[in-house]
């Protein structure tokens, strides 16, 4: 009788075991489905609440179709471990009957397990004149981001079907871990009145971009909110949050959910957690406890070759000839007798030799027609031309390099490579391109004219003789590429942005220090716009991250080497730059000139002083705040607390003094680049200064402070405020213009 109740204990034991490690999910638990769409464990639909893993798997079933939330589920991945679901569509609307636009805004939190794909999905904007933001939920400014779609002039037919790169479509990508979001739109940009005969509605939508195709059709008419009923094909990312990593869930069996003993856990590639798959060999459900089941290879054999006897086992399958046979039965036919395997394997012989020679041909083929190709790059850019002018000028510190050379240097382009990328391409650090094998940096130009060619060799020329101690200096370029590959110094240490908001070392970042970068600064730009040794040069994108600083904090200009250089028949060239830094003036009449690089230098003065973003979380300029301050008087306020102390006064009043001329919204009053660098050259001669110039500085900045409004007048040219204001709020978008 002992030993009876023994025994019944001890099932009792295993059985409960068991039910722990299965995780409390019941063998006989069914798939289901909603209209025609699967749902497998462990998800479920709300009212079988013992086959959902957890409470956040459970989906509505409303009218045959399932809905996680506001969102209808399109289908599920178990393997990839994700959700496809239709999201809402914002849009941005003229109202013929009230005159105005109206703005339907979207946003959305999901639950724990889930995250928005950042590598499937992408923010589209579509419209003619539209900019929308896409922040976090509150817009507490822990996300924000936004794209700006627009139209050459105003005109529908400047976009392109399929190409969706800022001319009437624009895309950008969403980081990890992204759980809610609030879309809305800017009233600055808008369809109004004006556009509405062409382009009545703008539109926003985080979607899935794979299969995504830009129709011009979409920007002047409603078919791109209808095609779904207003909503777009959206991934959402799900993983199992109970642990942070595999290892984590391997440690408690009775939480971990990759039941079946074919299963593999693979950690969550957006967020922490983790999915479940079968292991190779093997299909199913892996969360179920025999859910993985063998793939019998020999029932599929398109997909799994065998020409002989099939015979499948568990994880795999066998192919072998028959008896009386030989061969590999999986690559080839199995061979019947020694005859006619003896010519079989003469025939396989000769067939794999032939093989071989085939694939050398083609090789060889390959080879010639990416040497051919290399040749044709070389001469339509202009290579042969720009060697000759370089073999007549043996002082041309410049090479010429092989497309070989920049595939090694940079390992093909390989992304790990990458330490930096801008409006005008992107920067690799290659090697074994310097004698003495040292780094240097290989850039990528993007967005180039292919019409340009000829006019930018003989820019390279001009370029290479750019000399100067405060310019990163042009070593090469290779014209075997569809675009310029420009090869120039590296420089070791970080850039002044760095310098400015991300060091946390005080004593690196004293006045002296700030005044030489911003006079190195100035200097270079002011060579590249009036050397003697070349025509102008606009830089087009001056911003604290394209000031490079050495070791000793020598400023070192650089990222102007894809940009054009003007000429005396040339009125404008349209270039990209970054918003915070660009010329208002430039934005409204798309014409670059050697004062949008002023006004450019001009933000950085103020970077400089102040340690603020030039552009707020509220979406403000830094220059806008910094003008109205100078207008009232209290410009004080805003100047880093780390230099503001009596003995910097006297120069705190004359550099907020030049940034506010460099400032002016009309760029004919602004002062020459030449004028601004001998301003800071002054400034640095007379640093240091005796106790009465202490004062005497003292006493200008409080003369400042009291009648700002009166001395900074002549900076704004008369102008209505109401203008410059309109003006500073072009200037103050977030984002890349066009990109």
């Amino acid at each position: 009788m002992v030993c009876h109740r023994g025994r019944i204990m001890l099932w009792l034991a295993i059985a409960f075991a068991s039910e722990l490690l299965t995780g409390g999910a019941k063998a006989e638990c069914p798939d289901t489905k909603c209209g025609g769409v699967d749902i497998p464990y462990p998800f479920s639909i709300f009212g079988q609440d013992s086959c959902a893993a957890m409470s956040h798997f459970k989906l509505h079933c409303n009218d045959s179709r399932p809905f996680l939330g506001a969102f209808e589920v399109l289908n599920i991945s178990l393997q990839l471990g994700q959700l496809r679901v239709l999201n809402r569509i914002s849009s941005f609307c003229y109202n013929t009957t009230s005159q105005e636009m109206e703005q339907h805004k979207w946003n959305k939190t999901l639950s724990a397990p889930f995250r928005f794909s950042d590598t499937g999905n992408k923010f589209t904007v579509i419209g003619c004149r539209t900019l929308a933001y896409i922040t976090d939920k509150d817009d507490t400014g822990k996300y924000m981001s936004g794209c700006v779609s627009a139209c050459q002039q105003g005109e529908v037919t400047s976009a392109t079907n399929g190409s969706c790169s800022g001319i009437g479509c624009c895309q950008t990508a969403i980081p990890k871990g992204l759980q809610d979001y609030t879309v809305f739109f800017s009233k600055r940009l808008n369809t109004s009145a004006s556009m509405y005969s062409a382009t009545r509605c703008s539109y926003a939508v985080l979607m899935d971009s794979s299969d995504f195709n830009f129709s011009t059709s979409y920007l002047t008419s409603l078919e791109f909110n209808t095609t779904y009923g207003g909503r777009a094909p959206m991934l959402l990312d799900w993983a199992i949050r109970t642990a942070n990593n595999c290892d984590e869930a391997q440690k408690n069996l009775t939480s971990y959910v990759c039941k079946s003993d074919k299963s593999e856990c693979i950690n969550s590639s957006n967020g922490l957690g983790y999915i479940c798959n079968c292991t190779n060999g093997y299909q199913g459900n892996p969360y179920r406890q025999n859910g993985c089941q063998d793939i019998d290879e020999c029932e599929e054999p398109i997909k799994y070759k065998c020409y002989g006897k099939c015979r499948n086992k568990d994880g795999g399958y066998d192919c072998t000839c028959p008896f009386g046979t030989r061969g590999n039965a999986s690559t080839g036919r199995c061979d019947r007798g020694l005859a006619i395997g003896i010519c079989a394997s003469l025939l396989v012989t000769l067939t794999t030799l032939l093989g071989i020679e085939w694939i050398k041909y083609k090789q060889r083929i390959t080879r010639q027609d990416l040497m051919r190709q290399r040749e044709e790059y070389f001469h339509l850019r202009g290579g042969q031309l720009l060697r000759n002018m370089m073999s007549r000028d043996n002082n041309i510190p410049f090479m010429l390099y092989d497309r070989d050379q920049i595939e090694l240097a940079t390992n093909r382009f390989n992304n790990m490579s990458v330490i930096g990328q801008g409006g005008q391409g992107t920067v690799y650090r290659g090697y074994n391109l310097d004698p003495d094998n040292n780094p240097v940096a290989i850039k990528k130009c993007k967005g180039f004219d292919e019409n340009s060619w000829s006019e930018f060799t003989d820019e390279l020329l001009i370029l290479s003789r750019v000399n100067h101690e405060n310019i990163v200096k042009l070593l090469g370029c290779s014209l075997q590429f569809d675009v310029p590959i420009l090869v120039y110094e590296f420089v070791p240490n970080k850039t002044l942005y760095n310098l400015i908001h991300i060091q946390t070392d005080q004593s690196i970042r004293t006045m002296g220090i700030r005044l030489k970068v911003a006079a190195e600064s100035a200097k270079a730009l002011a060579y590249l716009h009036s050397s003697l040794d070349h025509p102008m040069i606009l830089h087009g994108d001056v911003k604290s991250t394209n000031i490079l600083l050495t070791n000793n904090f020598i400023a070192k200009v650089s990222d102007f080497g894809c940009s054009k250089i003007r000429t005396a028949d040339e009125n404008y060239d349209v270039v990209k730059g970054t918003m915070g830094y660009l010329d208002p003036e430039y934005l409204q009449k798309f014409k670059l000139t050697d004062k949008s690089d002023v006004y450019s230098f001009g933000v950085v003065l103020l970077e400089l002083l102040t340690r603020r973003m030039p552009l707020s979380v509220e979406k403000v300029s830094l220059a806008s705040i910094f003008q109205e301050a100078m207008r009232e008087g209290h410009f004080l306020e805003l100047i880093d607390t780390e230099i503001l102390h009596e003995d910097n006064m006297g120069l705190i009043s004359d550099l907020a003094t030049l940034a506010s001329q460099c400032l002016i919204m009309t760029s004919e009053s602004r002062p020459t680049m030449s004028t601004v660098a001998e301003e800071l050259r002054r400034q640095m001669a007379g640093q240091v200064q005796q106790d009465q110039g202490v004062l005497t500085g003292i006493s200008s900045t409080l003369a400042l402070t009291a009648s700002s409004g009166a001395n900074t007048s002549e900076y704004f040219t008369g102008e209505p405020s109401t203008c410059y204001y309109d003006l500073e709020r072009v200037a103050s978008m977030s984002i890349e213009f066009a990109r």
